[in-house]
């Protein structure tokens, strides 16, 4: 198990007073314990499948029990705010706390919210989740920018203020998400290379890694009509229970595979409570991860 510094309440700050950007903040979690990501979602089935109540009570106890097995290890953690969101504000208060504990122990978290909106409604989105002082503060918001790019403005600019960064849906693994990314514009680009290319522009210039990535589902085989190269993290849903493997990786990712952030969920967590299980399945994942994307 590789140590990093914790993270505290907020990103610590460079020589210039600013805070450390979430891409190199980033770059240094995967060089340190690997790309992998678990996802902490504690939809029913899963609970049940732990021998835990759907409940705040079982919510508690497994986001516990994935936070002291894994946050010692593992580079990332991205909580589904809507598992928790489902039992109102005693969810919160679990998401809040797992949130804290997470990051206090080293643990980068990519809050999964899929947050997309306009003006000052996106404005709160973003408050929620990328201001310093929120309970909810994470160190990356997933956010949807279908209603335009320019909509996702004002998490930009708060993610570049906070030191924290976004994950945008680009080319996501469900099938209907085909209809909206690949849909082709007048200028002959389709709507997901559009998104990466935005991307790209906002991390122009970035080292060692922007800190605005994009969301590339690692089902989706051959992407080499896309640039993914966008200077930033590609946040890799699908390995594991939706059939991806981690040897698919390269040939998914091409030449920006070293910057793939994959995240797994179930495929981890199918073997709680069992703490040595789950620390087991998450160094397997990790190791088959490094190798694929170190070659």
């Amino acid at each position: 198990m590789t140590s990093l510094p914790s993270p505290d309440r907020h990103p610590a700050p460079t020589p210039s007073g600013r805070p450390l950007p979430f891409g190199t903040r980033l770059r240094e979690a995967m060089d340190a314990r690997g790309p992998l990501c678990v996802g902490i979602d504690p939809h029913a089935a899963l609970l049940s499948s732990w021998g835990l109540d759907d409940d705040v009570d079982g919510l508690e106890r497994f986001s516990r029990t994935v936070v002291e097995a894994l946050a010692d290890s593992v580079a990332v953690f991205k909580p589904q705010a809507a598992f928790f969101e489902r039992f109102g504000s005693k969810g919160i208060a679990v998401l809040e706390r797992t949130v804290a504990d997470a990051r206090a122990a080293g643990t980068l978290v990519v809050m999964d919210a899929k947050r997309g909106d306009i003006g000052s409604t996106m404005a709160a989105y973003a408050e929620t989740f990328l201001r310093k002082d929120s309970p909810l503060f994470s160190d990356a918001l997933t956010v949807s920018p279908y209603l335009g790019y320019g909509s996702l403005k004002p998490a930009v600019d708060l993610a570049r203020e906070s030191g924290a960064g976004l994950f945008v849906l680009a080319l996501t693994s469900n099938p209907e998400g085909a209809e909206v990314q690949r849909a082709v514009r007048e200028d002959g680009r389709t709507i997901g290379a559009t998104m990466l290319a935005h991307l790209a522009a906002e991390n122009e210039g970035a080292a060692p890694l922007g800190s605005f990535g994009a969301v590339v589902g690692a089902t989706l085989g051959d992407l080499s009509s896309f640039d993914l190269d966008i200077n930033g993290p590609l946040l890799a849903p699908g390995i594991g229970a939706q059939g991806a493997t981690a040897a698919d990786l390269p040939a998914v990712f091409g030449a920006a595979v070293r910057n793939v952030v994959p995240n797994v969920s179930r495929g981890v967590l199918k073997h709680g409570p069992d703490v040595a299980a789950l620390r087991a399945s998450a160094a397997a994942f990790a190791a088959e991860i490094r190798e694929a994307v170190e070659g």
